[in-house]
């Protein structure tokens, strides 16, 4: 009974046992199921697509993309020409304003009042026709005096020459004296030396008419001299009174000449031009008062850019047409001087000139400055005062955009520049302005 009872214990213990062993193998299997992984990004991943994000665009812009500056721009306001290839024709457009040939002025050789105006401004005058009449009062006293002078230096001048006459003459009787003392004493001592030889008379007296004969000759002698001396200085003393009393004569001729300047008259025929003078007005000596222009030819003077200054020279050839003729000119003077970024010329005709030319009027001249010859052309336009003509737009073949281009130009002329380098016939470029387009170096048409 006892071996039953612990037998049954045994079996109850051990299927117990079993029991929870299925139960733990149980709970093993459940927790060795897989777990589910949410879904979605996570952080970290965030970096990883920003980098190769980055990584693609920095490729293709690289490779894949155009880096040139652009503008976009309506081709309608856009001046487009084609390069050529042609004749360039050096020369320059210049307007000529008629001249007189020669322009003569007026200036008043002597200060005074305006008494009276003969001519009036725009009327023709011969030479020596009076225009202006003035008056001086301080130089018709001028005049006076220097009257009153010549007379008193002329009555001093004949004084003089009737004390000098009278002198001389008094000199001449003194001299007649002494010739004939000395003839006297010469024989009277001649006398005394034959009766001293032959002891008639005494050596006394002898030596006394010997000193008597020698100091007579020496009288004479020394008188001789004195009236040599003041002949001389009298010849002297009267050229140079004449020479004074001359001078006091051109003096007195200059003044008078003075008061004739006071009659302002035209030197030369021509027409009186500006008249700068009102009666009644005073005017001082040496003062510009008016002009006279000789009309027997005239001249065309022109304002050139200083660009030409070293190009043109005296000598080099113009044109103009009027009335369907062509007239020549010649460049007789060239101005270094420049003013406002410009200098002058002075041209004269070299043909004929037009019958009707004027004073003042102007013509639009061709000035040649160099012979013809071919070249590749592109027309003038507002682009060269951005570029210098350095670059240019050039249009692509496909007519959607212009690039960029440097270039070399040569000479200029009113219609065309010359090319020298950068650009080809049948191109097109735009020569209009470039002002609104920046630093850009393609333009793209609207």
């Amino acid at each position: 009974m006892v071996l039953n009872h612990n037998f049954s214990s045994a079996v109850a213990e051990r299927e117990g046992q079993l029991k929870k062993l299925k139960e733990m193998e149980q709970t093993v299997d459940k927790m060795d199921k897989p777990i589910a992984r949410k879904k979605g990004l996570k952080k970290k991943h965030i970096g990883y697509i920003i980098l190769g994000l980055f990584l693609i665009v920095v490729i293709y812009s690289a490779f894949f993309t155009d880096h040139v500056s652009t503008y976009r721009v309506e081709q309608d306001r856009l001046l487009i020409e084609e390069v050529q290839f042609g004749s360039f024709d050096d020369y320059t457009n210049i307007i000529g304003t008629v001249e007189p040939i020669t322009t003569i002025y007026l200036d008043a050789q002597e200060g005074g009042r305006i008494e009276e105006k003969l001519v009036e401004e725009g009327s023709m005058v011969r030479k020596g026709d009076i225009i202006l009449r003035l008056s001086n009062p301080d130089l018709r006293m001028s005049i006076l005096d220097s009257e009153a002078q010549l007379a008193e230096k002329s009555n001093f001048l004949r004084n003089t020459l009737v004390v000098m006459e009278q002198e001389r003459l008094q000199i001449k009787r003194e001299l007649m004296n002494l010739g004939y003392d000395i003839t006297r004493k010469k024989r009277e001592y001649e006398r005394n030396e034959i009766l001293f030889k032959e002891d008639l008379i005494s050596e006394e007296e002898y030596l006394s008419s010997k000193e008597d004969y020698e100091y007579a000759q020496h009288s004479f002698e020394l008188y001789f001299e004195r009236q040599k001396q003041d002949s001389i200085f009298r010849t002297t003393q009267v050229t140079q009174m004449e020479i004074n009393l001359e001078n006091m004569r051109r003096n007195l001729e200059l003044v008078r000449q003075r008061q004739g300047n006071l009659n302002i008259k035209a030197p030369v025929d021509g027409q009186l031009g500006t008249l700068n003078a009102e009666i009644g007005q005073s005017i001082t000596r040496g003062q510009s008062i008016g002009e006279i222009n000789v009309l027997t030819s005239y001249r065309v003077t022109a304002q050139i850019d200083e660009h030409y200054i070293d190009r043109v020279k005296t000598g080099l050839r113009a044109f103009f047409e009027r009335g369907g003729t062509e007239y020549e000119l010649s460049v007789r003077r060239v101005f270094p001087q420049v003013r406002n970024n410009r200098f002058e010329i002075d041209m004269i005709f070299i043909s004929d000139q037009p019958e009707n030319i004027r004073t003042g009027q102007s013509y639009q001249i061709n000035l040649q400055l160099g012979e013809a010859q071919d070249a590749i052309l592109i027309a003038r336009g507002g682009f060269f005062q951005a570029t210098g003509g350095q670059w240019i737009y050039v249009v692509d073949p496909s007519g959607e955009f212009a690039m960029k281009r440097a270039i070399r130009l040569g000479e200029q002329n009113p219609t065309y520049y010359e090319v020298l380098e950068g650009l080809e016939p049948g191109e097109k470029v735009i020569v209009s302005s470039y002002d609104s387009f920046g630093d850009n170096e393609r333009l793209i048409f609207k």
